[in-house]
């Protein structure tokens, strides 16, 4: 007991002030169960779903129409009811919370009509609730040092190493100027994307931004960059060197690829890096 106490204490006061945005892939490490999330106010129980969620605060999203976000305006500063069902360890049954909540500010969510944000600041936090979100942050944070240490190294792509990344020879790359197209991926890290195009009727040009979506067992991929270096090849071929966002999903891919990596070190498989 005493264990937990000092945990829940030290993610407070680490966590305290820090949000979770609430992305795909937030929501999903979390296993927030969308059909157990609602904000309680009054006798309505609306609909939501975390645009952040913290260990002191939370935004919701709800949809709802601009008279209804009109009407709830007169609970501004009232008790509501915050329901949370969490399941970050996928057991067979989410742990549900009800937190007692005020009711700071309600708005209209930008570029959406119908759609309401509510900030809540909890009167209590549970303990359990707060060691799931600060084991997630934690694990954030070990995420971001990887990206550093992963971005090192650019893991060429051998048929031997997208087995073992679970890549399934699918990516495009789009631009702001240019319709999705495939692309043949040739090395890929933590930070940056090799890759090779077989049509140089439109050549991307360094610092021209691109989105990339990679195709992997895990995880289906969107990654946002830049172009860093562009290179004419032979027989009509561009190779395109990009610079990466932080993408955690890439990060863990890659992380695993490192174990297996490991694991097959003892084996006759070879394996081509760029350091």
């Amino acid at each position: 007991m005493k264990k937990y106490l000092n945990e829940t204490n030290q993610y407070v006061a680490r966590y305290g002030n820090e949000a979770i945005q609430g992305t795909v892939y937030a929501l999903k490490k979390l296993g927030v169960e969308r059909s157990h999330c609602f904000l309680k106010i009054d006798n309505h129980s609306i609909p939501c779903l975390p645009f952040s969620l913290g260990l002191k605060r939370s935004i919701l999203l709800a949809p709802i129409s601009r008279r209804e976000m009109d009407s709830f305006q007169k609970y501004t500063n009232s008790v509501v009811a915050f329901c949370l069902a969490l399941n970050p360890e996928h057991k067979p049954e989410p742990v549900n919370f009800f937190l007692h909540c005020s009711l700071s500010t309600i708005g209209q969510m930008k570029d959406w009509e119908n759609v309401a944000l509510f900030v809540v600041d909890y009167k209590t936090s549970p303990d359990e609730m707060i060691r799931m979100l600060g084991k997630y942050l934690e694990e954030q944070e070990l995420i971001r040092i990887q990206y550093d240490d992963y971005g090192r190294t650019m893991v060429k792509m051998t048929p031997e190493t997208a087995r073992l990344m679970g890549y399934n020879f699918f990516s495009t790359i789009t631009s702001a100027d240019m319709k999705p197209r495939r692309i043949h991926l040739m090395g890929v890290s933590s930070k940056s994307l090799e890759h090779i195009e077989t049509d140089s009727s439109f050549v991307l040009t360094p610092g021209t931004p691109v989105s990339y979506q990679l195709s992997f067992n895990k995880y289906h991929l969107d990654l946002q960059g830049h172009v860093n270096d562009t290179e004419r090849l032979p027989q009509n071929l561009t190779r395109i060197v990009s610079t990466l966002e932080f993408c955690p999903e890439l990060v863990e891919i890659i992380d695993d690829f490192w174990y297996n990596f490991r694991a097959c070190s003892t084996k006759n498989v070879r394996f081509e890096l760029d350091h």
